[in-house]
């Protein structure tokens, strides 16, 4: 087992966690030196408390800043099973992370394809390492659990609830 698919069972079982409770499934770990420093899961996407701040990648990073303040950040590897979207992307970029595995591709919201080299020095000096597609089926079978789900309304008649779908209905792999 590679070390990417291993961490991102991690993540997973973090997204399997936040199902469990209606959540919507997206995981994360950050990784230092092959040991997991930090976790963190969706919470609140689901009304009355509809909340579009704390994300797995957020939950994740507040969590490290508080527990390991000493680690340097440009050794974490962030694993999530969704691609980050623009605000957790950059986040995490402006918190010195610049290595991201995600499972699952965010067609509605994903902010990996930023072009940074057309944005203001701050962003168009950094490099960043993505890599995608690390088991990526394992997330998908959670989006669609989540969204066949006619509890959960968060994100129902979204391009992402009918592109997930789709996809599996249709049983394909991308």
């Amino acid at each position: 087992m590679s070390s990417h698919d291993k961490y991102m069972k991690e993540a997973l079982q973090e997204a399997k966690e936040a199902l469990l409770t209606g959540e919507f499934p997206v995981g994360c770990v950050m990784v230092y030196k092959d040991e997991i420093v930090s976790r963190g899961r969706r919470i609140n996407s689901r009304p009355p408390h509809e909340n579009e701040l704390d994300h797995a990648e957020i939950m994740a990073l507040r969590q490290l800043l508080v527990r390991h303040p000493e680690i340097n950040r440009s050794g974490i590897v962030v694993y999530s099973t969704m691609e980050p979207c623009l605000m957790c992307y950059v986040t995490l970029l402006l918190n010195g992370i610049r290595r991201i595995v995600y499972g699952y591709e965010d067609i509605m919201g994903g902010g990996t394809n930023l072009a940074l080299k057309q944005l203001s020095p701050l962003y168009s000096d950094m490099s960043v390492a993505i890599t995608s597609d690390i088991l990526r089926q394992e997330s998908l079978e959670l989006f669609r659990d989540f969204f066949a789900d006619k509890e959960n309304t968060y994100w129902r008649d979204s391009p992402l609830a009918r592109n997930t779908l789709s996809q599996l209905a249709a049983g394909s792999e991308k």
